[in-house]
């Protein structure tokens, strides 16, 4: 869950101000960009969009959300890295830029460090969960040592996709998602690339109770609720959050993350999860998003949502609008908003992949079939906001096929992680934020200081 804080989401103009209602259908300031994957033979078309949150008793507070897209990474045609960042806390800006600038340049010193002599992108793809880990790590150290970022209470969530090849690697930490559509059964079904580390997965929970931490609501800190149950619902109150043993902090409502220098001693790791997909013809699709997205719709849903919009500007538009609303049925606030919907498409075939075989969605409309150029190195990273106001499309509900199996590369899992029992995926739901992109050379790695306060609607609500 997103922090408690107010911001004013009407959309801004080119220049920063504030611009007029968005135009519905439209496209609500997404971004496209293309990249090829010669060595599998695949395009990637991908959109980004990010949306401020709305916190009416903030009205001065900004996105806490940060994304990058850094195309032939390391200098690899066949190396594309996607990632979001879902800051939290009075510092929650900062943090997430600071991960984002630090994230890709550790990850290339930890290619660096492992490298064979083929150099550093052949080596990142062949070791990806020992760099994603040594990197995220890194991130989380460097933070805790920045003078300019305060993390003694404050960080960020971080879920990061790297196309290597023929190979989709995920790594998270916290609660952000990645998720792809997989054709399967004369539909598109939602495979889940990450798993929520929240106190609501057993495993995470006795994790950080055996570190010293208490596991309540804040229903049941304040006495509400018997402290000692653990029957929380995932869409009703409070959710379960971490605490110390002897105080009423940090009280997050996730089990890993950057930054987060007081939660530490009570079990909240950095050390991420990460999962390895060999790209079947059957993989249409993947999304990364900040929980803004998935608190209110499931992965299914989106995947859904995508299918259904050839062009994934669309798609990200679409996907924004409805969970935006969702959290104004439900609240009087919405969490910021990210999204990165990836394409993937055959460069041969100038459709998708498995488009010989397949070219509707589940709810029969069709999926792109379009061909696509190869685009120019790229560094894509969030800057400015913009309010997304398409209507939403209503989609009836679905449910996932059954779990497809993954070649499966864990960091550090807990120790009765779900993933390890046969290897199989499990469903699970959440939201995120919306942000325009610009274009730049992946050298051009720019760091931004981004600050902000935050005002907490409930005690030490991350």
């Amino acid at each position: 869950m997103g922090c408690a804080q107010g911001k004013c989401c009407l959309p801004r103009d080119g220049d920063g101000g504030r611009a007029g209602g968005g135009v519905p259908g439209g496209r609500g300031g997404a971004t496209l960009g293309r990249a090829a994957v010669p060595g599998a033979d695949l395009v990637l078309e991908y959109a980004t969009l990010t949306v401020d949150g709305l916190y009416p008793d903030s009205p001065g507070r900004e996105s806490q959300d940060a994304y990058l897209v850094a195309t032939r990474f390391a200098g690899d045609p066949d190396l594309h890295l996607f990632a979001v960042f879902d800051g939290h806390g009075a510092s929650g800006t900062a943090c997430a830029g600071f991960a984002r600038d630090a994230l890709p340049r550790l990850l290339l010193a930890a290619a660096a460090g492992d490298d064979d002599g083929g150099g550093r992108g052949r080596s990142l793809a062949a070791n990806p969960a020992a760099a994603f880990r040594e990197a995220m790590m890194g991130v989380n150290t460097e933070m805790h040592a920045a003078a300019a970022v305060d993390d003694s209470m404050s960080g960020t969530t971080a879920v990061a996709a790297l196309v290597a090849g023929g190979a989709l690697h995920v790594a998270n930490v916290g609660d952000s998602r990645a998720v792809a559509g997989v054709w399967r059964d004369g539909r598109v079904a939602a495979e889940e690339l990450s798993w929520d580390q929240t106190p609501f997965r057993a495993d995470e929970r006795a994790r950080v109770k055996a570190c010293g931490a208490r596991v309540m609501s804040v229903e049941q800190v304040e006495g509400v609720r018997d402290p000692d149950a653990e029957g929380w619902l995932a869409d009703e109150g409070d959710p379960p959050r971490v605490w110390a043993r002897d105080g009423l902090y940090p009280g997050t409502a996730f089990t890993r993350s950057l930054g987060d220098l007081a939660a530490e001693g009570v079990g909240v790791i950095a050390e991420p999860e990460v999962k390895s997909v060999e790209i079947s013809p059957s993989h249409l699709f993947f999304v990364v998003a900040s929980d803004g997205v998935f608190e209110f719709l499931s992965s299914q849903e989106v995947v859904d949502m995508v299918a259904m919009h050839p062009d994934p500007r669309d798609a990200c538009s679409a996907i924004a609008a409805e969970s935006y609303k969702l959290w104004l049925e439900h609240e009087n606030r919405t969490d910021d908003i990210t999204i990165i919907i990836v394409h993937i498409r055959d460069a041969q075939n100038s459709g998708p992949a498995g488009s010989d075989k397949a070219n509707c969605s589940s709810t029969g409309a069709p999926i792109a079939l379009h061909k696509v150029q190869s685009g120019a190195p790229a560094f894509v990273s969030s800057e400015a906001s913009h309010l997304n106001r398409v209507a939403a499309t209503e989609l009836p509900p679905s449910s996932s096929g059954s779990p497809m199996e993954w070649r499966l590369s864990c960091v550090a899992p807990s120790p009765t992680h779900p993933l390890l029992e046969g290897g199989k995926a499990s469903e699970s739901s959440r939201p995120a934020q919306v942000d325009s992109a610009v274009s730049r050379p992946v050298e051009a790695w720019d760091s931004r200081e981004l600050e902000r306060p935050l005002q907490l609607q409930r005690p030490l609500s991350y």
